[in-house]
């Protein structure tokens, strides 16, 4: 059907209380982002309820555009027209002669209650005329055609499509985190679900050239591109991390070098994080998915840290995990052969269990403090939107 508003839902933000209005805010700045080409197009009123978007003229591929916010519950595609009784009858018998299908339900809500008709008064005038004019038949409870009508203050609105949107919290309403990346299918999955969280996310991540190929950097920016979808900018802070990887597995014990490996990223990723005024970490780690996500590793390797370490994919699977990364159209860009060097220096036994005073013990071969502070001062820094 034709439509010349759309209304947005907020979901889980209606139950903000005193705050509700600044996340609203944030998911208005959020739509007229991702509809910056089309500013002359439409047109946002912003009420307590909804945001309305009046459009002036069609807007290219708005169903995609509008399903990649976050915050947003889902929207609907409406007409809005005059609330008179039986200009109603007309549109809504217009429409459904339209819509393909051969059974009905109207679903009436009278949200204006001074208009003069109760929502079953309308059900039953608008049904009654379709049922008179056409072959449909009413079914309440699987019909091929649902059309809602919401009579509110200032006009009657009639729609036949809902579309489930993105959910969670606008962007960048509930902080910011540093998310430690790879080139793999985990990080960018669990960023996108930090992000419809409502996270700004900034990235990190770890390169041991000549060990590392450049096509991972390549494929890092194009995961972060797509990602853009979501977050329209995102910074990317590659760690030069070759000198003290070589050192870890020079002085490493036979099962160690990974879980060792991780406390010296952990460490490099705290310090950044605090410079750049981030409260907290954030990774793509599955529990028991590989050898230093157990929870033995985890709770040894996050010991170097006292920031709070969110994991979104903790009690993901692999399938769940890659079924969302072919949905959000990172996982074809994940699989590209260029492996990061988590993967490259991986023992071939290593420790599901490591003992924390073996990692200390590892630790205090070598001073390690000169070498994250000279990577550090070393960084590579790109934005990507």
């Amino acid at each position: 059907m034709d439509y010349n508003v759309v209304i947005v839902r907020f979901g889980e933000m209606s139950t903000k209380g005193k705050n509700k209005r600044d996340f609203v805010f944030r998911l208005a700045h959020s739509i007229r982002l991702n509809l910056r080409n089309y500013e002359d197009d439409y047109e946002m009123i912003i009420r307590h309820d909804h945001i309305y978007l009046n459009i002036k003229n069609k807007i290219d591929n708005l169903v995609d555009i509008l399903k990649e916010i976050s915050g947003m519950y889902s929207f609907s595609l409406a007409l809005k027209i005059d609330p008179d009784l039986e200009n109603i009858k007309s549109e809504a018998l217009r429409i459904l002669k339209e819509e393909k299908g051969s059974t009905f339900k109207i679903h009436a809500r009278r949200i204006d209650k001074s208009y003069p008709y109760i929502s079953d008064e309308i059900n039953r005038a608008i049904a009654g005329n379709i049922l008179k004019n056409t072959d449909k038949i009413v079914d309440v409870h699987n019909p091929d055609i649902t059309l809602d009508i919401e009579i509110r203050d200032d006009g009657a609105y009639l729609f036949t499509t809902t579309v489930k949107g993105m959910g969670g919290y606008p962007s960048g309403s509930t902080g910011k985190c540093l998310m430690m990346i790879s080139g793999g299918i985990d990080s960018p999955v669990a960023s996108y679900l930090l992000i419809r969280r409502g996270i700004e996310i900034t990235c990190i991540h770890f390169a041991s050239p000549p060990y590392t190929n450049s096509g991972v950097i390549d494929k890092l920016e194009d995961l972060l591109h797509t990602l853009n979808k979501f977050q329209p900018k995102i910074r990317l802070f590659i760690v030069p991390f070759t000198k003290i990887q070589e050192k870890i597995y020079e002085i490493s014990t036979e099962g160690y070098p990974i879980t060792i490996m991780r406390r010296m990223m952990y460490r490099i990723a705290s310090r950044l994080a605090v410079r750049l005024k981030i409260p907290c970490l954030a990774t793509g780690e599955s529990v028991g998915q590989v050898a230093s996500q157990t929870l033995d590793s985890l709770n040894v390797i996050n010991e170097v840290t006292n920031m709070a370490v969110l994991r979104p994919l903790c009690t993901y699977d692999k399938v769940d995990i890659i079924k969302i990364s072919e949905k959000i159209g990172t996982y074809d860009i994940s699989i590209r052969p260029f492996e990061d060097c988590c993967t490259i220096f991986a023992p071939v036994k290593p420790k599901t269990s490591p003992h924390l005073d073996e990692c200390r013990h590892i630790e205090s071969k070598f001073d390690f403090e000169p070498l994250i502070e000279e990577a550090l001062n070393n960084l590579d820094v790109r934005y990507i939107k």
